[in-house]
């Protein structure tokens, strides 16, 4: 595992640092010591990681994985001692397993390939075993006309992949604004676009369709559709180097052929998933019906163990609720802990929150912040302000005190594409944490190299340390964190 943090942060990190001396913010220095002796003495953070991402494994949203790990950390949070420790259901739809997939080149010569189903790809009856055939550079004309010589086939629907996700996105506060979740598109290079070469192949009755992963190096990056039918073309994404080899032995007039076995399941007896909810009451009477809410989404793809996206931020916020739970937290406002299912189909688990906990402006008064843990890896650098200038105020007296574990800055530029988008659009004050970008856009997001050598138990230390102690500055604070109106952005 990597390490990032300097061991003399780790050692001597109970040491605070006094906020700056022009800042009117108080804040809550021997609580802030005990949230670290706590986080770095007795952390849970790695053995916990481990389970979600070693144990459990892959969490896509609807699967059996995914109901798994929301009722393991549900659990977790009722052991510890928090309160209302419970599943929040919502219409999702069906869900989707994979339970084998194997494909293998055997002329003109022997070699497994590495390559992921897409989500709720269908099975293939059995094992498919024949030769390739080379659609990338046909038009949709061209691929109609040969229908009858495609029912069955294994098809290569795109060009030789050329270009590769071979950058990060810039690193936050240095340079280059980042202002999206999601790193630029690479689109597919194919003759026929992807949608219309589908509806082609589902008439002709391919047998399976194979594209090419826009990563390097053997890595592949999947997804997939949950409104995929039952009886579309089963779809697979291949290593874009073995995919160019396929695609130039055939330009050269090899033959190739492949055996491909793939058996998936599709989940369709509840169609419901679940956001991980717990809390920890407030204790004044005057404000502990306002609400400070952490979270960070659940749910990943399936083609690893979803370490860094989003496992790393979910531990964090795990991890920040065990240790208040321990210190016997009294906060003024309640800490609520939220763990969101079905981000990766659409921030899904947030909207479904909203709609059943804000959807009038007077539950809206009572959400004092909500603080998510989302994209990038690593240790937590501080927080996106998402331009609101007067909270960044407050923020940047309650980031002095752990100076000493890295944490280095809040930017005032947003953030997009995670589950504190919707809070914020409806103009409540919502943030997301500052991480690195360095080998998460080009290697490990949504990637068949998304594990837990990514992170090292430093980083989840500090990172939930992070959040404990912004939970409860803001849980404790005398006045409200200002707001931006949605009229104003």
């Amino acid at each position: 595992m990597r390490t990032r943090l300097l061991l003399a942060a780790l050692t001597c990190s109970w040491v605070l640092a006094p906020a700056p001396a022009s800042s009117q913010t108080p804040v809550d220095l021997e609580m802030t010591a005990r949230i670290k002796e706590e986080g770095l003495d007795r952390s849970q953070a790695l053995e916990l990681y481990h389970t979600l991402t070693d144990e459990i494994g892959g969490r896509l949203t609807g699967s059996p994985a995914h109901d798994q790990a929301a009722t393991w950390a549900r659990d977790r949070f009722a052991e510890w001692g928090l309160t209302e420790a419970r599943l929040e259901p919502f219409e999702f739809g069906r869900g989707w397993s994979l339970e084998k997939l194997s494909i293998e080149m055997v002329s003109p010569r022997y070699t497994p390939l590495i390559g992921y189903a897409e989500a709720w790809t269908p099975s293939i009856d059995g094992v498919l075993s024949g030769p390739v055939v080379y659609l990338g550079d046909k038009t949709a004309a061209e691929v109609e006309a040969m229908q009858s010589a495609l029912r069955g086939a294994i098809v290569l629907t795109h060009k030789p992949q050329t270009e590769f996700r071979d950058a990060d996105r810039p690193q936050p506060g240095v340079g280059e604004t980042v202002r999206t979740g999601n790193p630029p598109r690479i689109r597919p290079n194919a003759t026929t676009p992807p949608r219309q070469m589908r509806e082609l192949l589902q008439e002709a009755g391919a047998g399976v369709s194979l594209r090419p992963s826009e990563y390097r190096d053997g890595t592949v990056g999947v997804g997939g559709s949950r409104t995929t039918g039952n009886d579309a073309v089963p779809s697979i994404v291949l290593a874009a180097e073995q995919y160019n080899m396929i695609a130039r032995n055939l330009a050269s007039g090899v033959p190739v052929e492949l055996h491909v076995a793939l058996r998936t399941r599709y989940d369709e007896g509840d169609t419901r998933t679940f956001n991980v909810i717990a809390e920890i009451p407030g204790s004044d009477p005057a404000l502990r019906d306002e609400t400070v809410l952490v979270g960070a989404h659940l749910d990943s793809w399936h083609a690893s163990s979803g370490a860094t996206d989003n496992g790393d931020g979910a531990i964090a916020v795990m991890e920040a609720m065990r240790i208040l739970a321990e210190l016997d937290a009294r906060p003024r406002r309640t800490i609520r802990v939220a763990l969101w299912s079905g981000e990766e189909q659409g921030l899904l688990g947030a909207r479904a929150y909203i709609e059943d906990h804000l959807a009038d402006q007077a539950s809206r008064e009572k959400l004092a912040v909500y603080l998510n843990d989302d994209p990038g890896s690593g240790a937590t650098l501080g927080f996106y302000m998402q331009g609101n200038q007067a909270a960044k105020t407050l923020f940047d007296a309650w980031l002095e005190p752990l100076r000493d574990l890295g944490v280095t800055r809040n930017i005032i530029d947003g953030i997009g594409s995670t589950d504190h988008v919707p809070f914020d659009q409806i103009g409540l004050p919502a943030f997301n944490v500052i991480k690195d970008f360095d080998a998460y856009d080009e290697r490990t997001r949504h990637t068949n190299a998304d594990f837990p050598e990514r992170m090292s138990e430093d980083e989840l230390i500090q990172s939930a340390i992070v959040m404990a102690h912004f939970a409860w500055q803001a849980a404790m604070l005398d006045g409200t964190i200002p707001r931006v109106p949605v009229s104003d952005r």
